[in-house]
């Protein structure tokens, strides 16, 4: 298929492209590049896909000089003008919308970023996808949206209208705008509630990449909720496998959807919701011992109470993931932690 990726140069944007272009589809990778966190690695990530920085305009597509079928364009999705003269020239069957301001502590800080990208931005991918006849458009919400929810494992069968997050009442909002845009035009939309995702390649505000960077560095790492947080930690390649499938199955409605007893994860009309976790939640101790041994080294920490829009567990119910497409996460957290203390060594040379 032709698919637009946006998000190319993010941590789960990268990965998915390199294994779409694998797999032989042609793909349109799309990023702004932001500065939220080093550029340079958003670069590095475009590099191991073949664009080079040199080449990049804004507006233009840059080839790949490693694969055939990718090319690289660098565009907000806020632009609309710019946004709709791309799928006008290149006819996408399918969309995965993976751009957006990321981070939960970062909305409190800057929430204007999150209504251009996460809330504008949105609409311009909806519109663009009812315009031009887009066969499927998936994209990223998140686990975040769960908020207050205290029921475990989290399931799309609940509620989710208590966010404590800016970032996560912008990702209930793409889900609520992809309803209506699936209900009113008929564009098959999927959204994918992440849980957690970690390795190589990764963000350098997540956890993972903190802790390992404190603790090469002697320095004591910040434990916060004192070490009482759990997480449904996803290891990367499990969350591509999960995108991938849901990107070649469109939803077309349930037809035992009543409004009399809504499901709030799918819909007469062609629209779904699937967590994709590990369906395993581990201890943030755990977590950070399985990172100790890799390292070979005894972290400092450094107890702390929880910050402001966290939430003190995550746990996924992955039922419908595992019913409707045979997804099911096999990294095991030691072996996902073994492969980005890998990468992170050879990427930084420590």
């Amino acid at each position: 298929m032709k698919i637009l990726i946006t998000g190319t140069a993010g941590f789960i944007g990268y990965h998915l492209t390199k294994r779409m272009v694998e797999r032989g589809d042609e793909v349109v990778g799309l990023d702004c590049i932001n500065d939220y966190y080093d550029v340079n690695l958003k670069y590095n990530r475009l590099a191991d896909l073949g664009i080079n920085k040199d080449d990049i305009k804004a507006n233009s597509l840059t080839q790949s000089e490693k694969y055939p079928s990718l090319r690289f364009t660098l565009l907000k999705l806020e632009d609309q003008e710019n946004m709709n003269a791309l799928f006008e020239r290149e006819k996408f069957d399918a969309v995965c919308n993976l751009a957006a301001q990321a981070g939960v502590r970062y909305s409190l800080i800057n929430p204007q970023a999150y209504a251009n990208s996460n809330i504008l931005g949105f609409i311009n991918i909806l519109e663009c996808c009812r315009h031009h006849q887009v066969k499927h458009l998936a994209y990223a919400s998140s686990s975040s949206v769960y908020g207050l929810n205290e029921k475990m494992p989290f399931s799309t069968s609940d509620n989710v209208d208590h966010p404590v997050s800016l970032y996560a009442a912008s990702k209930k909002s793409n889900e609520l705008m992809a309803h209506t845009y699936s209900h009113l035009f008929g564009v098959p939309t999927t959204g994918l509630r992440f849980f957690t995702v970690y390795g190589p390649w990764g963000r350098p505000d997540m956890a993972l990449f903190l802790f390992t960077k404190a603790i090469l560095a002697n320095e004591p790492i910040k434990v916060f909720n004192y070490g009482k947080m759990v997480r449904d930690f996803t290891y990367v390649d499990d969350i591509v496998e999960g995108i991938v499938r849901v990107i070649d199955h469109p939803p077309t409605g349930n037809t035992a959807w009543t409004g009399k007893q809504p499901d709030p994860s799918s819909s007469n009309a062609p629209y779904k919701i699937y967590n994709i976790g590990n369906n395993n939640p581990i201890e943030l101790m755990d977590f950070i011992k399985a990172i100790e041994k890799a390292l070979g080294k005894e972290a400092e920490k450094q107890m702390l109470p929880i910050q402001p829009g966290d939430v003190s567990a995550t746990y996924a119910n992955v039922d419908d993931l595992v019913k409707d497409l045979g997804y099911k996460p096999e990294t095991t957290v030691q072996e996902g932690i073994d492969a980005f203390i890998g990468w992170y060594r050879e990427y930084y040379g420590v």
